[in-house]
């Protein structure tokens, strides 16, 4: 029986041209090597399973090749089949884990000064580099800034930012960045070529996004398929063999939130929790699914979707059905329970309280579809230009009504009046009507205790207001301030605000029309504004 090597070492590169996604490193590290202008030392940074290690294995062989080709290694010479067996003397893999201490520097410097068994460099690559003390780094110091011509360090770490200042400027850096979800699938799918093994393309998505852009993770994943599935892999197979949560599931949750059934997304989380799916892996694909559906609705494009053709089309024909208000509503309250989920005493509660709630989102308007609606309610007041004008113009004087001889009609008697206005009465008890109005309404108290009792003038009260707001308050809620006087003092009183300059800012004394809160409420436009957009008066 034959040795097993796994995938990512059986297919790991042998030229740099085999690097996936890093072709901004490898182009680089070919032109120094055609020009001659090699550096002494090289700071790899990056994800994990990348290619850091990789392709300093490379670099390593490229310049102690017996016979390079287009400046890459032959692979077939006595010094790159040694490096590729990692028995070679000149290449030493050190782990900055496990060899992190002062000493092991020192060892290091020492080992240093001797020149390479067979080639023309000594090459030390430092894998986690960023795990050495700072003893160590001062250590290497020196050493790194002057080394022996014979010598090349190579360093790969996953967090740059834990390796000091000093490091990072002796050596020339490149940034590994993750690789493309398609870049992996063309990987896998050569590779399960060459192995004879049988993947659809939606088989092959799910491991590559499962290695969430690291090949190696991903090609380990590839393993593990195989181990479970044969050869012969459907992604129905995967989905059950890592209980990963299928794709459709996600759509229900958007056609629950078309057709508004809340008890339909209770028993999808019964169902969540049943198959033993993650919860946080379940709203991390949430997230993504609503994520595709804002793609294809703000871009008109399922281009920038990873998935397949299959589902591409699905996500163009979901689009159709959500505004991009909804889309990004739905977006914050999945996020939202995503990062709350990880603190909750039962998540479970949690996840079925915000299904309800996203299940059950009312719809938000397109600010195009408001004016339109607007103007078509406008349309219904012809006599009227626009609501704003309707308020701020005084209305005309009205002509008296007159008799067929011409003589003017005379008014109807006034209702008999009640108990005169006592203005001392209403000074010394003007707290006791304020508290009144504040058991009944707090709001208009509130906006109440701001304002300043001016005086009496016949049976009119006068209410000292700062703004127009204040006075619209008084003017739109007076018939509720009359009937309290009146509980009160037992007498019919009128109040009149009056925007006081002492303080408005220099602002004029205004007295808001008082007809205008009757205007306002009985307008056909604000009927319908309220009707129809429920909207409130400020």
């Amino acid at each position: 029986m034959s040795e097993y090597i796994v995938t990512a070492r059986k297919w790991r590169p042998m030229k740099f041209e085999d690097v996936v996604g890093q072709s901004h490193v490898t182009v680089t590290l070919r032109n120094a090597l055609t020009s001659g202008r090699l550096a002494h030392a090289y700071l790899f940074s990056g994800p994990r399973g990348v290619g850091k290690t990789t392709t300093a294995r490379l670099l390593a062989k490229v310049v102690n090749c017996l016979d390079p080709k287009d400046a890459n290694p032959d692979n077939a010479c006595e010094n790159c089949v040694e490096i590729t067996e990692g028995r070679s003397f000149n290449v030493q893999e050190i782990d900055g884990a496990s060899n992190r201490s002062i000493d092991d520097i020192r060892s290091l410097r020492e080992a240093v000064r001797y020149a390479p068994v067979k080639g023309k460099y000594k090459i030390y690559i430092i894998d986690e580099v960023h795990m050495l003390t700072k003893e160590a780094f001062n250590a290497l110091l020196k050493t790194l800034e002057e080394p022996p011509p014979h010598v090349l360090f190579i360093f790969a770490t996953t967090e740059i930012h834990k390796v000091p200042a000093t490091i990072q400027s002796r050596c020339q850096r490149f940034d590994f960045r993750r690789i493309a979800t398609g870049e992996i699938m063309v990987n896998l799918k050569e590779i399960a070529k060459a192995e004879k093994v049988q993947l659809d393309e939606e088989a092959l998505l799910l491991i590559a996004k499962k290695g969430d852009g690291s090949l190696r993770d991903a090609q380990s994943m590839f393993d593990q398929v195989i181990a479970l599935c044969g050869t012969v892999v459907s992604h129905r197979q995967i989905l059950e063999a890592l209980n990963l949560v299928d794709l459709e599931l996600f759509f229900r949750v958007t056609d629950l939130i078309k057709t508004k059934d809340p008890a339909g997304g209770i028993a999808l989380v019964e169902e969540i929790m049943n198959r033993g799916y993650d919860i946080k892996e379940f709203l991390s694909g949430l997230t993504e699914h609503v994520r595709n559906i804002l793609l294809a609705r703000a871009t008109g494009s399922t281009a920038l979707i990873e998935n397949s053709d299959h589902y591409r089309k699905r996500y163009a024909r979901e689009a159709e059905a959500f505004s991009i208000a909804d889309l990004l509503r739905f977006m914050r309250l999945v996020t939202a329970t995503e990062s709350a989920i990880r603190w909750s005493a039962q998540p479970r509660f949690k996840l079925e309280a915000d299904m309800v709630q996203l299940i059950t989102m009312h719809g938000a308007p397109e600010v195009a579809d408001l004016l339109r609606r607007i103007e078509e309610l406008k349309k219904k007041a012809p006599e009227i230009s626009t609501v704003g004008e309707r308020f701020t113009r005084p209305a005309p004087p009205s002509r008296p009504a007159a008799t067929p001889d011409g003589n003017p009609v005379p008014p109807p008697p006034l209702r008999p009046a009640g108990p005169a206005i006592n203005e001392a009465e209403i000074n010394s008890r003007w707290k006791e009507f304020l508290g009144e109005v504040r058991k009944r309404r707090i709001a208009v108290a509130s906006v109440m205790d701001q304002t300043t009792l001016q005086g009496v003038q016949g049976s009119i009260i006068k209410i000292g207001c700062a703004d127009e707001f204040q006075a619209s308050t008084v003017v739109r809620h007076k018939e509720f301030l009359s009937q309290i006087l009146h509980e009160l003092f037992n007498i019919n009183a009128r109040l009149e605000a009056v925007v006081s300059p002492g303080q408005a800012s220099g602002a004029a004394p205004k007295t808001p029309a008082s007809d205008a809160a009757p205007l306002q409420e009985e307008h056909p436009i604000i009927t319908a504004l309220k009707r129809e957009l429920g909207a409130e008066p400020l």
